[in-house]
C-alpha cells in the first residue's frame, strides 16, 4: 500500500504555510516525496480565494488589520475564508486527475472525523464543504498545478469563530458558522488531528506515515500527539 505521509505543523502564520506548501509541491511534482497531508493551526486570519470580492469584506482590509487579522489573496478556489487558533487546518499535497471526486473524498474524510469527534455532518447539494444541518462546520478551496494540489480544507474545532463575523463567509451572505464545540462533540483539536489524519490516509487508499516537517525539509514547530479513542456520533 502507497504511503500518505502526514505532517503535523503545529501553530504557523498564513504565509509561512503557504511557502511550505509550494516547496513540497516541488517536491511532490518531482516524485522525490509521496502524497502529503499538512496539518496546521492559523493566528487570525482572512484569506480571498480567486473568486472572492472586496465587499466580502464589509470593514475593508485595513479594519481588519487593526484588529490584528491578516488578510490575504490565496490562488485557491472559493471565496471568503477564516482560520483562527482552535480551527484544523489542513493542506494536502497530493497528485490528482479528478478534481472533483478529490474534493468529494475531502468532504468524506470531514464527515468521518466528525463523527468519530461526536458530531454528525453531512454534505449539502450545490455547495462544497460539510454542514451539521444549515450550519457550516468545513470549508474546502484547492489549486492543482501540474496535476498536485495546495491549498485545502479547514474544520472549526474549539474557535471561537469572532473572525468569521467580520466577512461574508464563502460569500454566503446568511450562513451560520459552527464547530464541534458548538454542535457538543469532543473539539479537542489535538484528538481532530489524530482522526482526521487517519480518515483522510484512508479515503484514499493510503497508509498513513507520520514524519517529521525535518523529513521534508521544513523548520516548523510540531504540533503534540495525542492518542485519542474514537468517540461514536450519537
Amino acid at each position: 500500500m502507497s504511503e500518505l505521509w502526514t505532517c503535523r505543523l503545529g501553530t504557523d502564520a498564513w504565509a509561512e504555510a503557504f511557502a511550505i506548501q509550494e516547496a513540497v509541491r516541488d517536491l511532490r511534482q518531482l516524485d522525490e516525496v509521496p502524497d502529503t497531508l499538512l496539518l496546521v493551526e492559523h493566528p487570525a486570519t482572512v484569506t480571498l480565494g480567486r473568486r472572492a470580492d472586496e465587499s466580502e469584506i464589509p470593514a475593508g482590509r485595513e479594519w481588519l488589520a487593526s484588529r490584528g487579522i491578516e488578510v490575504f489573496d490565496a490562488d485557491r478556489g472559493g471565496r471568503v475564508t477564516c482560520h483562527e487558533p482552535g480551527q484544523l487546518v489542513g493542506y494536502p499535497i497530493m497528485r490528482t486527475g479528478d478534481v472533483t471526486e478529490f474534493v468529494r473524498k475531502m468532504e468524506r474524510a470531514m464527515i468521518t472525523a466528525l463523527a468519530e469527534s461526536g458530531v454528525e455532518a453531512q454534505t449539502r447539494s450545490g455547495l462544497t464543504g460539510v454542514w451539521c444541518d444549515q450550519r457550516k462546520i468545513g470549508s474546502i478551496g484547492i489549486h492543482v498545478q501540474r496535476g498536485v494540489t495546495t491549498h485545502g480544507f479547514s474544520i472549526n474545532a474549539e474557535n471561537n469563530l469572532s473572525t468569521f463575523s467580520e466577512v461574508v463567509p464563502c460569500g454566503l451572505p446568511d450562513v451560520q458558522m459552527t464547530s464541534i464545540t458548538l454542535e457538543g462533540g469532543d473539539g479537542g483539536i489535538n484528538c481532530l488531528r489524530h482522526r482526521v489524519g487517519h480518515a483522510f490516509a484512508a479515503e484514499h487508499g493510503l497508509r498513513q506515515r507520520l514524519v517529521s516537517p525535518q523529513r521534508l525539509g521544513i523548520s516548523a514547530p510540531i504540533a503534540r500527539a495525542v492518542p485519542c479513542a474514537p468517540k461514536v456520533a450519537a
